[in-house]
């Protein structure tokens, strides 16, 4: 690996840390607001619609210029609604904006990495890349909750700034960061690659996406990769608002404490994508799948831990698995794309697939919450009253956990099936 995809590395990090620490602090801005429950899920669900709208059209902008002038735009719509947010617009549709920004910059994003290495260094680039992602994840979410929490409101209120609160601090900081991202993006080699005009005709870019979609999961191997993704993706997204809740209920964290259990989560995925970088060649990819079942009882068993200690275990192996599993099969998912269609056109395809399953995900998370949380009750901890209380109730977390850890694992044993019968059809290698 050169300095090249180093300063990749570096853009994709800045851009990333942002969008997660912004998605903490729009968690707190809604709080102050006191916006209903529900809201929180529809966060992610508003963010995330944009790479489902867009994903007809991604790709074909990400292939028609250099992917680090592609990223520098696209961090450049990130900022529009970042700035948002500071001038009043609602957090939900201001971090929409923030996700359509991250729709079209994500094509270009991991493109790059196709069009910029051999095949045979796919799977240690995807280790590099998401172990990259996860630490923005790791970092975004601590940051988030710290300028977002009660220490930074208290520091405010002692300064000439004491008219801004917490989360309006936290956004204003988040504005300089997509601004470090953009200069980092300036800095991206510009490869020897053929450029394809961009078409402007939407039924043409719809019918060619359409194409693509179908041909990738009639591939074999892109039909299970994609399968697996997919899964990961709308479980990663849900997870993050299961740990945060479960956190509150079950070992009494504040908000602020509760962001610590993503973070540690996402220390153990950056292992997992370290070992699975390291040891799983490309053409052994789906060897992992196993992991992928174990992760979906390891999560069910989050309902019998109250202790922190144990509770941190347990969230860096549920981590450490999620990233094991997926990198590898990640990086055959690349490479089959981008051998069938194109880079930019293969990862927007990725990209629609795997958000339509964090929309489906989440959306069923934000309707369990809205129509099934049950009243306060008396004997609540502080914290956990602290927080519900402006938020319509405690969510049904025995039926979300239970049915989140089974319904990953009986997915991951069909995939295990499928996979089973390609190899036995000979139309993939065990």
């Amino acid at each position: 690996m050169n300095r090249g995809f180093y300063t990749i590395l570096a853009a994709q990090f800045l851009s990333a840390l942002a969008d997660n620490a912004l998605f903490i602090a729009a968690l707190a801005l809604l709080k102050v607001q006191e916006a209903p429950a529900w809201h929180q899920s529809m966060l992610l669900w508003c963010f995330t619609v944009s790479y489902v709208v867009l994903a007809p059209f991604a790709g074909s902008f990400a292939d028609s210029m250099h992917k680090g002038r592609a990223m520098m735009l696209c961090n450049g719509i990130k900022l529009f609604g970042c700035i948002g947010m500071l001038v009043g617009l609602p957090p939900l549709l201001a971090y929409a904006i923030v996700g359509f920004g991250a729709a079209a910059y994500s094509p270009a994003k991991y493109g790059i990495i196709t069009e910029y290495l051999p095949h045979e260094k796919l799977v240690a680039a995807n280790g590099w890349l998401e172990g990259a992602t996860v630490s923005a994840i790791i970092f975004g979410t601590v940051l988030g909750g710290q300028l977002a929490g009660p220490n930074v409101g208290a520091w405010l209120a002692t300064t000439p700034l004491s008219f801004l609160s917490a989360p309006v601090f936290a956004i204003v900081v988040l504005c300089l960061i997509y601004l470090a991202a953009g200069w980092v993006n300036m800095y991206i080699p510009k490869l020897n690659v053929e450029l394809k005009p961009i078409h402007f005709d939407p039924s043409y870019l719809i019918r060619e996406f359409w194409d693509c979609v179908v041909k990738l999961w009639r591939d074999p191997q892109g039909q299970l990769s994609l399968g697996v993704t997919t899964l990961f993706w709308g479980a990663g997204a849900t997870m993050r608002l299961v740990v945060i809740n479960w956190a509150i209920l079950w070992l009494g964290f504040s908000l602020e404490q509760a962001t610590l259990m993503i973070a540690v989560v996402a220390v153990g995925t950056a292992l997992g994508s370290v070992i699975a970088g390291k040891f799983i060649p490309l053409n052994q990819a789906f060897r992992v799948l196993p992991a992928g079942v174990a992760m979906g009882f390891m999560v069910i068993s989050m309902l019998f831990i109250y202790d922190v200690k144990l509770a941190a275990f347990q969230m860096l192996v549920v981590g450490a698995l999620a990233g094991f599993f997926v990198v590898p099969l990640n990086a055959m998912l690349q490479h089959r794309g981008h051998m069938l269609m194109g880079a930019g056109h293969s990862i927007a395809v990725q990209n629609f697939n795997e958000n339509l399953g964090i929309l489906v995900m989440v959306g069923a998370h934000a309707m369990l919450v809205k129509y099934f949380s049950t009243p306060l009750t008396d004997n609540m901890h502080g914290q956990a009253l602290a927080y519900f209380q402006n938020l319509g109730g405690i969510p049904p977390m025995y039926g979300i956990i239970i049915g989140f850890g089974l319904l990953l694992s009986i997915l991951m044993l069909i995939i295990m099936h499928r996979y089973k019968r390609g190899v036995a059809a000979g139309l993939m290698h065990d």
